[in-house]
């Protein structure tokens, strides 16, 4: 019996959960399911092009199945281009970093930081003090907006199984 997979962090969900070929209906095509946290690991390590140490601290998993995971990224995301299969982002045990979002006042760059860290000693794009929180209505874990509804991930070891709450 092999060892239980643990969650892996996430910073987001995908803004699109679907890629597919232009001109053919999803209905059509065959799809190839890409998980959580395989996305994670492509945007880590191709986007941001981190190290596969720092990405793995970042997700939360040895270096070695940060491997295994972009590797299995890159080999499904390659099969869906070449081969004109539809790509779906869905699925996996992961946990979200709540995020807080900043803006510079002095060049307009907006950027993302996890709660926890301190405040930024500065924008990264300018190196310029000016600049202010651009959600300031939502709050780290377990707090926000008052009569909003707040989606909630709970990790699979804390509470068994992955689910959503509201």
């Amino acid at each position: 019996m092999s060892r239980p997979q643990c969650c892996r962090r996430i910073i987001r969900e995908p803004a699109c959960v679907v890629f597919k070929p232009a001109g053919i209906p999803v209905r059509f095509l065959e799809e190839i399911v890409l998980t959580l946290d395989e996305f994670e690991a492509l945007r880590l390590a191709d986007l941001e092009g981190l190290y596969q140490e720092a990405a793995a601290a970042s997700m939360n998993v040895s270096r070695q199945t940060f491997g295994r995971i972009i590797d299995s990224a890159r080999r499904k995301t390659a099969q869906a281009l070449i081969f004109g299969k539809a790509l779906r982002i869905e699925g996996g045990k992961v946990e979200m970093i709540e995020m807080r979002q900043f803006k510079c006042q002095e060049c307009g760059h907006s950027w993302e930081t996890p709660f926890g860290g301190g405040r930024p000693t500065g924008c990264p794009n300018c190196n310029g003090t000016n600049f202010c929180r651009e959600n300031v209505g939502t709050q780290g874990p377990g707090g926000g907006r008052r009569g909003q509804r707040q989606v909630r991930r709970q990790c699979c070891r804390r509470r068994g199984q992955f689910k959503q709450e509201a």
